[in-house]
């Protein structure tokens, strides 16, 4: 009668980790990351007023702190009622991860959001949604088990979807570096980079009549970030076709799977989109943060795709069928 309502739980804790994403993208976008400049309080208090940066990092500090104790919850419960060891030990990875990624984002405001940490902390937090979301799929009640046939088809794609998951986690990666860098705008065009397919990084040059002008050797390596991002991304777009594809010719009767790849390439052309907007609006705030939320969606449906892969959540509309709490056959 539990497993349910702990299945719905777990989804609501995903959601709510999917908002505190989106919440993080918006301090960042707005540039509020150091507007209340203290840790844990927040100008001493618990409740600064809620104005200007304060409301973007303050309120983002309440939903991270109300996501921590959801996951404190989650994993209690899971310890208590899941018998499979690996669910488990995942939720426990969960609430050290959250535990985790409040302290580092207490040290990037402690030292002035280094790049290190503020790269860190984006990474981690959208790995501990990743957790999130296999741990909400794993404890569908009568999903825990796959048919001989599902369990074969699965197998198949186990290297495309882990090679998709990596991929993808680089692009990740990439995208903080350019967006903790302040290299978002570093290439102010699109699809070509001033002009040309290779930025010519001989003819960049710094305005000195800029507000903070920077040294040219760090313009050039603000460029370089942005251009890798760039060339990945690209490299990403060909390896979700290709998990599609491999999807598609390997495993066409796992429903399930064939509706995430689906998904996953809608999802992928909206970043692209959302990414070259971003250049085209100048980093407008609701664009860029939209950037993320889509980037985080991708990583957690290919983390779901390797979690499909290897059996460890339902993978097709059959299971998805069955009553809850019915055995899966």
């Amino acid at each position: 009668m539990m497993r349910p309502w702990l299945h719905r739980f777990a989804w609501f804790t995903a959601g709510c980790t999917f908002v505190l994403i989106v919440a993080g993208g918006l301090v960042t976008s707005t540039g509020s990351g150091l507007s209340v400049p203290d840790w844990p309080l927040s100008y001493g208090t618990l409740m600064p007023p809620m104005v200007a940066g304060i409301f973007y990092e303050h309120g983002h500090r309440m939903i991270a702190s109300f996501v921590g104790l959801l996951t404190v919850c989650l994993a209690v419960w899971v310890w208590r009622v899941e018998p499979r060891r690996w669910v488990r030990l995942l939720s426990l990875a969960a609430l050290v991860a959250v535990v985790v990624q409040g302290i580092i984002g207490g040290l990037t405001v402690i030292y002035l959001l280094p790049t290190a940490l503020s790269v860190t902390h984006a990474c981690l937090a959208q790995t501990f949604f990743c957790a999130t979301l296999v741990l909400a799929l794993a404890l569908r009640p009568g999903g825990q088990d796959l048919t001989s046939a599902e369990s074969e088809a699965a197998a198949r794609v186990r290297k495309p979807a882990l090679i998709l998951f990596v991929v993808i986690y680089v692009q990740l990666i990439l995208g903080a570096l350019v967006r903790h860098t302040e290299a978002g705008l570093a290439i102010p065009d699109f699809p070509l980079s001033f002009g040309h397919l290779f930025p010519p990084l001989s003819e960049l040059s710094t305005n000195p009549n800029a507000p903070y002008p920077i040294p040219l050797a760090e313009l050039k390596r603000r460029v370089m970030t942005h251009y890798l991002h760039r060339v990945w991304a690209v490299a990403a777009t060909g390896v979700v076709f290709w998990f599609a594809w491999c999807v598609i010719r390997r495993a066409s009767e796992v429903a399930g799977l064939v509706q995430l790849a689906t998904s996953l390439v809608a999802l992928v052309v909206v970043q692209v989109l959302l990414g070259a907007s971003v250049v085209w609006s100048q980093k407008g705030v609701a664009i860029t943060t939209a950037h993320v939320a889509v980037g985080a969606a991708i990583l957690g449906t290919c983390a779901v795709a390797v979690a499909m892969s290897r059996g460890w959540v339902p993978v097709s509309s059959s299971s998805a069928r069955m009553p809850l709490g019915e055995p899966a056959s």
